[in-house]
């Protein structure tokens, strides 16, 4: 999750500064970026636990390691080391100790896969050293809530209380998933309305392409992707499809008054987190916050605000792509390829968006739902996804090709070949959830815990 703001500024006077601030985030194509972030499992190599934040085998053990081997700055809240910066990229931690990597703002896919390999690399240098592994998975296929560590990060201290309040699955989300996300720019609110549209309305297919939690507490659990079920019923004020967003006339203005009307976490002055759960931030631009009486919010408690905010696709200065789960290096570099390839060339957006304006909301709600069921195997209607997905990824694909943009020394002439991961599913119909399950059932004989040695990076 995001780093905290710092608060300062000044307050803000009116509700149009809030969408300016959205709209500040236009770029001219040729300033337009890829982040790419993903999330790990660190586990004991011995026990097979997950590692605590103490410990000569830890959280704060690694991170030490990747700051003093490969000179990553640290990022502290009170006595504790809670992440590291470099070169625009920054590694955080999320509530079970999940190990982020969110991305610096690159040119290229070839960029970001690289940065995304330099990275396992550097962790698994340091991981090796004290026993440690890591693995990319959806959702941690043997653990408990009770055997999951507590990152000391007041941030997350508020949200546990408080997920058990207004959903059932709030506590599973942020302790026992991963995911692999990318963050792309708009040039207008124009290309950001519809960019947004086709990043939700195909938010289900990636969720079937990258499908990698069949399993949970030790055993299948029924679903290809179990972290986008968690989704489904963790918190409604601030998840979901979001169909205003498909509404006539939408764009900064209404995700502001959506944003406006999600609940508050936190307030961040100071180094602390002060608890504002469920406190509305409109009253915090009255001066009425309950948290801080008579004081308003700056723009950077406005950013903070937007990081609490979890649809399957979420609009800050950017656009995240939030419906994947996390999985094996070649798909880390396959997610940032499909979303760049379907968005950053204006034929394949616009053949994208051909592909998903007819559906209503309750089309699109069932993908979801399907997406995460049945993975490639889900059908709603007529629509069938191993289908659907073909043609999501021949658009990307054309997108990649129409960019052009060369690497390994033009020895590449596009960033086509990071699809391949996601063709090799479209033609056996399997993703790593499948394979996953047919491992399970077959060589593995039920012994899930052979998934650490054979899928760890």
């Amino acid at each position: 999750m995001s780093i905290p703001q710092s608060g300062g500024g000044a307050p803000i006077e009116s509700k149009a500064e809030l969408a300016t601030y959205l709209e500040a985030g236009c770029k001219t194509k040729e300033d337009w970026r890829i982040g790419t972030e993903h999330e790990k499992f660190g586990y004991c190599k011995d026990t097979l636990r997950p590692l605590p934040y103490d410990g000569p085998r830890s959280i704060r053990a690694m991170l030490e390691g990747m700051r003093d081997r490969f000179g990553w700055r640290p990022v502290s809240e009170g006595d504790h080391i809670i992440g590291l910066e470099k070169d625009g990229a920054n590694i955080s931690l999320e509530p079970g100790g999940q190990f982020e990597l969110s991305g610096a703002p690159l040119e290229t896919i070839h960029q970001t896969c690289d940065e995304v390999n330099d990275h396992l690399r550097e962790v698994k240098e340091v991981a090796d050293t004290i026993g440690a592994g890591f693995i990319g998975l959806g959702a941690a296929p043997f653990w408990s809530h009770d055997d999951m560590p507590v990152m000391p990060k007041g941030r997350y201290a508020l949200m546990t209380g408080y997920m058990d309040r207004v959903g059932t699955h709030g506590t599973q989300m942020m302790y026992r998933t991963c995911t692999v996300q990318v963050n792309l720019d708009f040039g207008s609110e124009a290309d950001m309305v519809q960019k947004l549209r086709v990043a939700l309305a195909l938010q289900p297919v990636a969720t079937a392409l990258f499908a990698n939690s069949p399993f949970f507490e030790g055993k299948p659990n029924g679903h290809k992707s179990w972290r986008a079920r968690i989704w489904r019923d963790l918190d409604p004020a601030r998840t979901g499809m979001l169909p205003f967003v498909f509404d006539d006339g939408f764009g900064f203005e209404a995700w502001v008054d959506y944003a406006l009307d999600v609940p508050m976490y936190f307030v961040y002055r100071d180094g602390r987190y002060i608890d504002a759960l469920g406190q509305s931030f409109r009253d915090f631009m009255a001066g009425k916050l309950p948290a801080l009486p008579g004081e308003k919010p700056t723009l950077s408690d406005w950013a903070d605000h937007l990081t609490t905010i979890f649809p399957e696709a979420r609009l800050k200065r950017f656009i995240e792509m939030r419906g994947a789960d996390g999985g094996p290096w070649r798909r880390l570099c396959a997610l940032p390829a499909l979303w760049v390839g379907l968005t950053y060339d204006q034929g394949a957006l616009d053949a994208a968006w051909d592909l998903a304006r007819g559906w209503d909301a309750d089309t699109r709600e069932a993908l979801r739902v399907a997406a995460s069921v049945d993975g490639l195997q889900a059908q709603v209607g007529n629509i069938r996804m191993h289908d659907l997905a073909r043609e999501v990824v021949a658009i990307a694909e054309t997108g990649l090709k129409s960019r052009a943009r060369p690497g390994a020394g033009g020895l590449l002439p596009d960033e086509t070949h990071f699809l391949n991961a996601l063709k090799e599913s479209l033609e056996t119909g399997q993703t790593p959830a499948d394979e996953l399950l047919a491992r399970y059932h077959g060589d593995w004989n039920g012994d899930l815990s052979r998934i650490y040695a054979e899928y760890s990076y």
